[in-house]
């Protein structure tokens, strides 16, 4: 394979320089569409490194696309930069915020965007000296935690010409994300009633919050006829003013998910027709808004082969006895039998796998293994529907700490999460110099999505007109 030392030697150059750019992002948290530091930091340092980069585009003003070179073929590398909102947190193994309520980066997200911001520049500075043709693009990807960024991006075409899309995600292991998952709708059920005086005139009155319940009440009850591996959750959002007025207006806000995105949509109609008759009980009337939908995570075993070997042949990160010593310092701040947990949902022992931090890189990993479902949901599966899509897992966290917590906000924020980052970043760049000389391999991945898909073209689902919604947690 070609301009592999040069790859690595570029990573290893800047990596003071890449540090400090996801250090800084880490110190700007974002929530979704409103990543306006980071989208510009990162696209910026790509626009000076002379990639054409292309900003906003979809009419998402922290959305971009950045590519170098030309022809075929076309390899994308997905960033993300978004933030959680109140996972604020300094890098301590104490409860601390930096900003009491503030959002944090408890995903790894300035991780993952900068590891592949350091691969597309480390690839780039290898293909400017050798005869290799084809372009390299980098997608700047808002609100994955509101899983619709991509979903956007894919639903006006901007992935329709890769022919392979790579990225990857912190957590703990060293592996292959191997694993699906869920496909899902968030919407937002709205009623309208009648205020009325709740003691004096309540015939007069019809209640919105009671159709809020009573749908509740019959999506609980449908529970036992929708296949077990369906998951709904539901918040109300609006309630009412006060007791004594019958409220004339509440809203609940649910999510479905399902593994395979036909499942999920006979699933999602099911729980409108029980909000349709909860209306029709209490004669209000029903507004169903559609807040976001992605599809199922297709991993292409095909790109994903080659991304694990190349993680193989580099080995884990070069963890050392400070770092350890301070993942042990977060797993004194989980609840018992947290770490015991873990263990058995990755199917490693404490052996195998590491323990306080992941010393080894693994062929699968319990809930990462090809052939399940994870239970959460990813924009990327929008993308992994249109063209072969992998990605990796590098350890950014220690044993037992989940993400979506001031734990993982800390972890990411430290030499931990750093070196977990730069070994993503050696992986996508190898992984994308190879597949640039590799025809085959591309050829063998598209035949592989095509048996997937069952030859059937993306499509999109989400309803036309549907605008830009507020940044929620996955």
């Amino acid at each position: 394979m070609s301009g592999r030392d040069d790859a690595l030697s570029y990573l290893d150059e800047n990596r003071e320089r890449l540090v400090a750019l996801a250090r800084n992002i880490w110190e700007h948290p974002e929530l979704g569409f409103a990543e306006e530091y980071a989208s510009d930091l990162i696209a910026r340092v790509l626009r000076e490194a002379g990639f054409r980069v292309q900003k906003p585009v979809v009419g998402i003003p922290t959305a971009f696309v950045a590519e170098w070179g030309s022809g075929s073929p076309v390899i994308g590398i997905l960033g993300e930069y978004d933030a959680l909102p109140g996972l604020s947190q300094k890098v301590l193994a104490k409860k601390e915020p930096v900003e009491e309520g503030g959002p944090g980066h408890a995903c790894g997200h300035h991780l993952l965007g900068v590891a592949g911001l350091g691969a597309a520049l480390a690839v780039k500075a290898t293909l400017e000296s050798s005869a290799v043709s084809g372009t390299i693009r980098y997608y700047g990807c808002p609100a994955e935690e509101t899983l619709i960024g991509k979903v956007f991006m894919a639903r006006d075409g901007l992935f329709d010409d890769l022919d392979a899309a790579l990225t990857w995600h912190p957590m703990y292991a060293n592996t292959l994300w191997a694993s699906s998952s869920t496909a899902v709708n968030s919407f937002k059920l709205s009623f309208h009633g009648r205020s009325a005086h709740a003691a004096g005139a309540p015939e007069a009155g019809r209640s919105a919050l009671d159709a809020v319940i009573l749908t509740d009440v019959g999506v609980n009850y449908l529970r036992e006829h929708m296949p077990s591996d369906v998951r709904i959750h539901c918040v109300v959002t609006r309630g009412g003013e006060a007791p004594n007025i019958v409220p004339a207006y509440a809203q609940s806000w649910y999510y479905v998910r399902a593994p395979k995105r036909r499942q999920l949509e006979r699933m999602y109609e099911r729980v409108l027709n029980v909000a349709r008759g909860a209306a029709l009980m209490t004669e209000t009337t029903l507004e169903v808004e559609l807040v976001a939908a992605c599809h199922d995570l297709l991993p292409n075993g095909t790109i994903g082969r080659v991304m694990l070997q190349h993680m193989k042949e580099l080995g884990p990160p070069p963890f050392d006895d400070e770092d350890r010593a301070f993942a042990q310092e977060f797993q004194a701040t989980l609840p018992a039998g947290m770490l015991e947990d873990t263990l058995r949902a990755y199917g490693r022992t404490r052996e195998e796998i590491g323990d306080p931090l992941c010393i080894a890189v693994l062929d699968d990993v319990g809930t990462l293994a090809k052939g399940t479902v994870q239970p959460v949901s990813t924009d990327v599966g929008d993308v992994s529907h249109i063209t072969p899509t992998a990605q990796v897992t590098t350890c950014c966290m220690p044993l037992g700490v989940p993400v979506h917590t001031w734990q993982t906000t800390a972890a990411t924020g430290s030499e931990i999460g750093f070196k977990g980052m730069m070994l993503a970043a050696r992986v996508l760049a190898l992984s994308v110099l190879e597949l640039l000389t590799s025809p085959g391999t591309l050829s063998a991945a598209r035949e592989e999505l095509d048996r997937d898909t069952d030859g059937r073209p993306y499509e999109s689902p989400l309803p036309e007109g549907l605008q830009l919604q507020s940044a929620t947690p996955r």
